[in-house]
């Protein structure tokens, strides 16, 4: 938390303008020993957060930076800071996390283009296995239920990559020659049948409205495969903290049978360690249902491992585990798009956003004559000029 101006920081930049700060509320697994996972509430952002170069960084060869100046505007909404990107120059160089529903939009502007990246991050539905979904037999049959190739080209417009279990396939830990389950309705209807679903009793899906056209597209599958019910519960935004509480404290039942939820990752060396053991470990965040002993044991080998070979082929071995017993519905790896402007050189990263090693050319409008007399308050906010070393 950065809680007052700065100057703050010895990487690339310095925070020299604005603050930053979140106010967050622990929701407690466990009081002994204490487990606990942190939520926000809320956000208290400056309008503008203002970083300068450091150019006395360590690194600056290799690591930049690169422009003088950089600014993120905190005093947009998504879709003001996309429309400017797209429409004006000058108001907005950079927008993280566009939706795949917008792509075709940025592509189509004369001032911006799209920027994809095979992202760290995971769709995945939850599956509640305090109840019938304990059986491994139903979990195999949802999984055999579901066109996953069409849920990235409908749901995502193509720009997902289908992945077998947790893991996507650029990271380390991801086994040779993993597969995801075929899409078989036939099998899956036969697995369903023979175990212990309710007669009669309607599938529920939970989601949040970002992913409720994922969730559309999840049960129109179930629906066909298994000639089975299936209600979509969506979370309105005001009563998300709520939910997630609960599902991190499981101090209460679920009112859903399987839950579409995103995740990422910060790190490609270990994905287990961020991404298998909130959704399926003791002590995750994300899990619904019991502990599962033979995950928990493959985890605690994993984090002892001091050798980088040993401590892959364990993470391996989580992810064919997760495969095989079904812990989850696997979907897709998004991938992360930004909207970029035309004169602005970006390089996105696997797992963060970084701009240390941004470049604008000859044409950015920061580079372009001022009229004389122009106030210094009076620059456009965004990227303002290269550094002596860059472009």
């Amino acid at each position: 938390m950065i809680d007052e101006p700065g100057p703050w920081g010895t990487g690339p930049f310095t925070l020299v303008q604005g603050a930053s700060s979140i106010l967050t509320r622990n929701a407690v697994m466990s009081a002994d020993p204490y487990t606990c996972a942190w939520l926000i509430e809320s956000e208290d952002r400056s309008p503008d957060l203002v970083l300068e170069a450091n150019l006395d960084h360590w690194n600056r060869e290799a690591r930049g930076p690169r422009v003088q100046r950089a600014v993120f505007r905190n005093d947009l909404d998504p879709a003001e800071a996309l429309d400017r990107c797209l429409s004006t120059d000058g108001e907005v160089d950079i927008v993280t996390e566009v939706s795949p529903a917008d792509a075709a939009r940025v592509q189509a502007s004369e001032h911006a283009g799209l920027i994809t990246a095979d992202a760290n991050r995971v769709l995945a539905c939850i599956i509640n296995r305090d109840g019938p979904l304990a059986a491994l037999d139903l979990r195999r049959a949802l999984n055999m239920s579901v066109d996953r190739k069409r849920i990235v080209d409908d749901g995502l417009a193509g720009y997902a990559s289908i992945v077998p279990a947790m893991t996507p396939p650029w990271c380390s830990g991801f086994p040779a020659g993993a597969q995801p389950y075929p899409h078989d309705p036939a099998q899956a209807k036969s697995l369903w049948d023979g175990e212990g679903w309710p007669p009669g009793s309607p599938l529920k899906i939970a989601t949040t409205a970002p992913f409720a056209g994922v969730a559309q597209l999840v049960a129109s599958d179930l629906r066909r495969s298994l000639d089975l019910a299936v209600e979509i519960i969506t979370v309105p935004d005001e009563q998300v903290l709520a939910a997630s509480r609960a599902l991190i404290e499981k101090k209460l039942p679920q009112p859903w049978d399987l839950l579409v939820h995103a995740w990422f990752d910060l790190s490609s060396e270990a994905p287990p360690a961020a991404v298998h053991r909130e959704f399926f470990g003791t002590d995750g965040a994300f899990r619904a249902g019991p502990p599962d002993a033979g995950f928990d044991a493959l985890y605690d080998e994993m984090k002892v491992q001091l050798d980088g070979d040993r401590l892959v082929e364990v993470a391996e071995r989580i992810d064919a585990y997760c495969y095989d017993q079904a812990l989850a519905l696997f979907l897709c790896a998004p991938q992360a798009l930004y909207a970029v402007n035309n004169h602005v050189s970006f390089g996105p990263y696997k797992t963060t956003f970084e701009i240390a090693e941004v470049t604008v050319d000859e044409g950015h409008w920061s580079r372009q004559p001022r009229a004389a007399g122009a106030a210094a308050s009076s620059v456009k906010p965004g990227f303002s000029g290269a550094t002596g070393n860059a472009c």
